[in-house]
């Protein structure tokens, strides 16, 4: 599973001109899943994800995690967190030629099976999580803290 994980003000995405995801203060995180990948990925990708310290303490310094940013922020509207969202196009391989190649790109089926239960698994450790719509036209809209943006691929976790 690759990620691109970027720490956030504010993040949405908006499928057919409405709003169906948001998140404030929190992780926007772009999701592909590679054939291939299991459960061990998605546990793996959703702690490292969870517990990322990218998030400024009280001396400045990237100290602090989602989790812990988002127990500062309750009541907040919208509510701190992630938003996760599918993008099969991180899976893309640009080696050869001018159009990507997505043949590493998992099976439809199989990606949102793996999708779903990562956003689950954020959940599960006490996230609020808001998604995109599968497979869909999305439009993300978002105002990137730091910037800070990071890449994650859980084949390369060891």
């Amino acid at each position: 599973m690759r990620a691109v994980v970027q720490r956030v003000s504010e993040a949405s995405v908006t499928v057919d001109g409405e709003v169906v995801g948001a998140v404030g203060r929190g992780l926007l995180v772009l999701l592909g899943v590679e054939e291939g990948d299991g459960d061990a990925d998605l546990v793996w990708l959703a702690e490292k994800v969870a517990g990322l310290r990218i998030f400024k303490d009280a001396e400045g310094k990237m100290n602090r995690s989602v989790t812990d940013v988002a127990g500062d922020a309750e009541g907040d509207d919208p509510p701190a967190g992630a938003l996760v969202v599918s993008q099969f196009t991180l899976l893309g391989d640009c080696r050869k030629g001018r159009r990507p190649s997505f043949v590493a790109a998992a099976a439809p089926g199989e990606a949102d099976r793996l999708y779903q239960q990562f956003c689950e698994r954020l959940r599960t450790a006490g996230l609020f999580v808001s998604t995109g719509v599968f497979r869909a036209d999305m439009a993300v809209s978002l105002t990137n803290d730091g910037p800070v943006t990071l890449l994650l691929d859980s084949r390369k976790r060891f």
